[in-house]
């Protein structure tokens, strides 16, 4: 039983308006509760003290639409449980995260807490046969999907480094998914991404250029196993096994490329790839010369164009490699590029 495009509608609509109404509540609160993002340390370009707490309306958001929308649907009350194996593991992952953003933890408890969670994640995934493409290996699935889900939980929070960037491309990446997966009739994952795309661009009015609150850890996190866990369960309609595993790849591939940069970078330099810096895409493009606001437009339209070579390797006629061969080259051309600009 599938979704109309006016119960879509309504999702995208209930969740944009109560992210967008939810967002400076928490602003006050934490404002109230001196939950903020002081500029402390050098790898921070904000001047002045920034509202955390962004991420707890995101969490709220998602999750309530999710589930209201199961009390009303016949669909979802069938797929209640499928939902809860990908939002409980995300919710704990935020509630890290909260943690982290009111007492600052150190890197290894996160780490341990993404691990726990991804592993548990991937085998209930495994195990219930709904893993996108397996391998036919249930321990090589496992692995990769730990991986996977550990590496865009990170992915996601080091792009979280300029306002507007990360909430924009991971409604970009929504986006496609909703595309991809309602061509293959995976409706959950159609309406989960749905909420998600409404609960960002709701969020965003608050966190665009100059952002009047972060989504914090909590919010990384929880949309980093999020975003990774709904992109391995989808089931491209590709030509080839190769599309299929490259498509996911493709709608998170500038967050993929940022973490790359950085963490290379920060190797390069014999630094710890946790430590903090000013060697993402953001900062390499305001130091050359593009406005924060024009920065974070620019990887929003970065995204855009990998979605749309992840959408065209199941709506347009043109082999899989083809257009894998035009997504490799692109991807080299601007990691090369951003690789290339001055670290700090």
């Amino acid at each position: 039983m599938g979704i109309t495009n006016q119960e879509y509608f309504f999702l995208f609509l209930a969740s944009f308006i109560f992210v967008s109404f939810l967002t400076p509540l928490m602003r006050k609160i934490a404002i109230a509760r001196n939950v903020v993002d002081r500029p402390n340390s050098p790898h921070k370009s904000h001047i002045k003290s920034v509202p955390y707490l962004g991420g707890v309306a995101i969490i709220i958001g998602i999750v309530s639409i999710t589930y209201a929308t199961s009390l009303i649907s016949d669909f979802t009350q069938n797929t209640f449980w499928l939902a809860t194996s990908v939002l409980g593991p995300a919710v704990i992952l935020g509630l890290i995260g909260l943690i982290d953003d009111i007492r600052n933890l150190s890197p290894w408890p996160r780490f341990i807490a993404q691990t726990i969670a991804a592993i548990f994640t991937a085998v209930l995934l495994i195990t219930t046969d709904n893993f996108g493409n397996p391998t036919g290996s249930r321990i090589f699935d496992v692995a990769i999907t730990t991986l996977w889900i550990v590496g865009i939980c990170n992915a996601i929070n080091f792009f979280d480094n300029l306002d507007g960037g990360a909430a924009g491309t991971v409604a970009v990446t929504s986006l496609g998914l909703a595309l991809l997966s309602i061509h293959s009739q995976q409706y959950l994952i159609t309406a989960m991404s749905i909420v998600t795309l409404g609960s960002m661009l709701g969020f965003l009015i608050w966190n665009k250029s100059p952002a009047r609150i972060y989504m914090g850890d909590a919010g990384a996190l929880f949309l980093g196993i999020l975003v990774s866990v709904l992109t391995i369960r989808l089931k491209p309609q590709t030509e080839s096994h190769l599309g299929s595993y490259a498509t996911p790849v493709l709608l998170l591939a500038v967050p993929i490329m940022d973490t790359s940069v950085a963490v290379l970078s920060r190797l390069r330099r014999n630094l710890s790839p946790f430590q903090g810096g000013k060697d993402h895409l953001s900062h390499r493009l305001v130091r050359a010369g593009l406005s924060r606001r024009i920065a974070a437009v620019t990887l929003w339209v970065l995204s855009s164009i990998f979605v749309l070579l992840a959408i065209s390797i199941t709506f347009v006629n043109i082999p899989d490699r083809n257009i894998l061969m035009v997504a490799g080259f692109f991807w080299l051309t601007l990691f090369v590029f951003f690789f290339s600009r001055s670290d700090k």
